[in-house]
């Protein structure tokens, strides 16, 4: 059974153009249109919002009074499930990958400020941080909470409803859509995206948070569309990645540069600037062309600059002083 979302953003975020972007990158001045959903409103924004609609509208129905869920140390989805609850009147556990040596500044300050509890489960996997998590409800039972574990990224087949929702909205703003191009992470938001809009629509730009992400694309996108939807259909780049997904790559660091100064627009280092970076080798390639209108969902994810110290010094160095 689907249970109702429960409303937590503010809909239909804009979408503007950005010519002088779409010119740096090589693109007309009217191909490039950027889908603001870095302003959907609780907790600083962004595109996890759209998920917890209904993730924790489930949670609501079955009587939960604590949102779970697990993430690395500067989670936007963490960050947001502990907006939500503090909304809803609900408590909120984090169990994060790592220890409480991490950095406390970004989206860790913005879980303090928005009254959740963090659970730090070390140097763990995936399936290392699901057992802790589980072991976390286990004992709120214990405690008489009764807690919901609301999945990882907010991504599951009843998340990325809320990203049908967002694809609805893009076809009616930008009815000759070509391309909307978006950060690829734990899978939801591009399997909602592609529900709505098609497979062949929708660039997901991989940011190193699953080994597979275009299997979970699949998986999440499959009960939500009639479409026949398999990883090997989905438009996906792999190349942004690096080092890994806590890393800065130089394209990124260009990727931030390039929007913040063409368009004013901020983005963070791990989700949108990777984004924009797999625009740019897209654009640079052919898989993006001239004359095709092209939307850049920005999900948002800004407090994690803050907790990034790379993508910090590489925005200090920036800074131009003068002499008064």
């Amino acid at each position: 059974m689907t249970h109702p979302p429960v409303p937590l953003g503010t809909f239909p975020t804009p979408v503007e153009p950005a010519p002088r972007l779409a010119a740096a990158l090589g693109l007309g001045p009217e191909d490039l249109w950027v889908k603001r959903d870095d302003l959907t409103g609780l907790g600083g924004g962004g595109n996890k919002i759209r998920k917890l609609e209904w993730t924790v509208g489930a949670a609501l129905a079955e009587g939960a009074d604590t949102l779970v869920t697990t993430g690395a140390p500067q989670s936007n989805h963490a960050r947001l499930t502990a907006a939500a609850a503090a909304r809803l009147g609900l408590e909120s556990v984090l169990v994060l990958r790592g220890s409480a040596a991490a950095s406390r500044s970004g989206n860790l300050a913005l879980d303090g400020l928005l009254g959740a509890r963090v659970v730090w489960a070390g140097d763990v996997d995936q399936a290392g941080l699901d057992t802790a998590a589980a072991e976390v409800c286990e004992s709120l039972r214990t405690q008489n909470a009764r807690p919901a574990l609301i999945p990882f990224g907010g991504s599951s087949a009843l998340g990325a409803r809320g990203y049908v929702r967002c694809g609805e909205e893009l076809r009616e703003q930008v009815p000759d859509l070509r391309t909307a191009v978006v950060a690829l992470g734990s899978g939801g938001t591009m399997a909602g995206l592609v529900a709505a809009l098609g497979t062949d629509a929708v660039l997901g730009v991989d940011v190193g948070a699953l080994p597979d992400p275009a299997a979970a694309v699949a998986k999440f996108a499959r009960p939500l569309t009639t479409e026949v939807v398999t990883a090997d259909r989905l438009r996906v780049r792999r190349d942004q990645v690096g080092s890994g997904y806590a890393a800065l790559t130089d394209q990124t660091a260009q990727a931030l540069h390039l929007a913040a100064r063409t368009e004013g627009l901020v983005l963070d280092p791990t989700y949108t600037g990777r984004a924009l970076a797999g625009l740019a080798a897209a654009v640079r390639k052919g898989d993006v062309r001239p004359g095709d209108r092209t939307v850049f969902v920005h999900t948002g994810g800004l407090p994690g600059l803050f907790g990034h110290a790379e993508a910090l010094t590489f925005a200090e160095e920036g800074v131009v002083r003068y002499a008064g």
